[in-house]
């Protein structure tokens, strides 16, 4: 009875400290604490010698940048997912994906649910936080939904990969490993369980179609996936998800196209596919960089333009509200179209006979200033911690900006990071997850509106 008494004390002071916790911060804060730890229990669960296959704990750091890159769902790692842990780590790892992707928040509106608790006004704050949601109207049903449509897609696309790999490798395991990537995927997290990534299935188009739907739906957010499956007309839909299917549409064709094109040329990449795998392959390495973070190709030896190429469209990333990193593909569409509007001179900014708000001109252009000043921070200090002469800048620059993207993509530089290099890019991990402008937020003091009304006056540009 004392045992039973001290636990539901202990329960008491956990569930009190939460609710103190709430009520003195900000939705913003709140997230990026709660996300600050779960990194550290993942971190302590990967550390303990059962995760490990060698029975030997792999270590603080090693712990902390695996934990810190499954809750961003980046796919960086500085240990191989599928030799150095057992069944339990890689479970863990997996869980730390889907918690990530989906939001701690998504999931404990689940729970609350479940349990039969009220979702009060704090909540869905939150909630619309970290679901990049314009309104705290409906958030209840968009997290049924989130966890519905996530669950149905990884289970489907389980089953698909499970008879896939059944012949390869039997059953069990080809569950296991189907299960694994089909989260993995979904959540644009890229861990593989095989140390290649999936460059042994480069001219498999059940498995290649399988994995890039997974994080081409998963990239483009859960609204626009519940506004197309709902309204069933793009006459329907509204402009944010116009904008996302029109713009991720767009990079898809050109990244394809582009990188297709250059590869040809590269023995070292295509060379030994034959015409047909080189097609897939081109449309996998193309789609990709939007935040998956797989590879059927050898990274580290495709040329210098296709390399440039992956940044380009890393930096850009996937959409809002969706499981993906990057500064949003509807960020960019924004900027493209201000910029469009100021060349012709036009009053208005719009698209599909809608207008767009300054006041999104202005985020957009914060978005893509800070990130871009971030990516540029982190190039220049991992230049310093890792001693890298000129030669391999765009190493550099590549791992910043699939850190902040999280993409998980790398030229080789992860594995070979320095102690300081991991800090730095785990820092670099976290702060793209969670986003600039969330950790402006979550930072800022309290709103001061001046009083004081300047006079305008000019300033030349260009």
């Amino acid at each position: 009875m004392s045992s039973k008494r001290d636990r539901s004390a202990a329960f008491d002071l956990l569930v009190a400290l939460v609710e103190r916790l709430k009520n003195r911060t900000s939705p913003p804060q709140l997230i990026i604490f709660v996300f600050f730890c779960l990194i550290w229990i993942g971190a302590l669960l990967l550390m303990l010698p059962h995760a490990s296959t060698s029975g030997q704990s792999i270590g603080l750091m090693n712990a902390l940048f695996t934990a810190t890159s499954a809750v961003c769902v980046n796919g960086l790692v500085v240990l191989d997912t599928g030799s150095t842990f057992t069944t339990f780590g890689q479970v863990i790892i997996m869980a730390l994906i889907q918690i990530g992707g989906l939001g701690f928040m998504t999931l404990g509106v689940m729970v609350a649910i479940v349990l039969g608790k009220r979702i009060g006004l704090k909540q869905r704050l939150i909630l619309q936080q970290a679901t990049n949601s314009s309104s705290a109207q409906g958030l209840v049903k968009l997290s049924i939904y989130m966890v519905l449509i996530a669950f149905a897609f990884e289970a489907l696309a389980s089953v698909i990969l499970t008879l896939r790999w059944q012949a390869d490798m039997g059953f069990g395991q080809a569950a296991y490993y189907a299960l694994f990537h089909s989260v993995s995927a979904f959540n644009n997290a890229g861990f593989a369980l095989w140390s290649d990534s999936l460059s042994s299935h480069a001219g498999d188009p059940i498995v290649n179609l399988t994995i890039i739907l997974l994080f081409i739906i998963g990239g483009l957010g859960y609204i626009v996936v519940v506004e197309v499956f709902r309204k069933r007309s793009w006459r329907k839909l509204s402009l944010h998800s116009k904008v996302v299917l029109l713009g991720s549409g767009t990079l898809l064709v050109a990244g394809f196209l582009l990188i297709y094109l250059l590869e040809s040329w590269n023995p070292a990449t295509f060379g030994h596919l034959d015409g047909s795998d080189q097609v897939w392959a081109a449309l996998f390495q193309g789609a990709t960089p939007r935040s998956s973070g797989f590879n059927t190709v050898d990274i580290a030896s495709m040329l210098t333009t296709s390399q440039f190429l992956l940044i380009i469209l890393m930096f850009i990333g996937a959409a809002s509200g969706g499981t993906g990193g990057g500064v949003k593909i509807n960020t960019i569409v924004v900027l493209v179209l201000a910029t469009l509007n100021t060349f012709r001179g036009q009053g208005q900014i719009h698209a599909f006979d809608r207008r767009i708000a300054p006041d999104a001109v202005m985020r957009a252009l914060a978005v893509v200033l800070s990130s871009l000043g971030v990516v540029l921070l982190v190039s220049l200090l991992l230049t310093i911690s890792e001693g890298m002469l000129e030669e391999h800048f765009l190493e550099v620059l590549f791992e910043a900006t699939s850190a902040f993207s999280t993409t998980g993509m790398s030229m080789g530089l992860t594995s070979e990071l320095s102690p300081v290099g991991k800090v730095i890019v785990m820092l670099t991990m976290f702060a793209g997850r969670l986003g600039p402008l969330t950790l402006a937020f979550a930072l800022a003091q309290k709103k001061r509106t001046s009083k004081i009304g300047y006079p305008e006056d000019h300033i030349l540009i260009g």
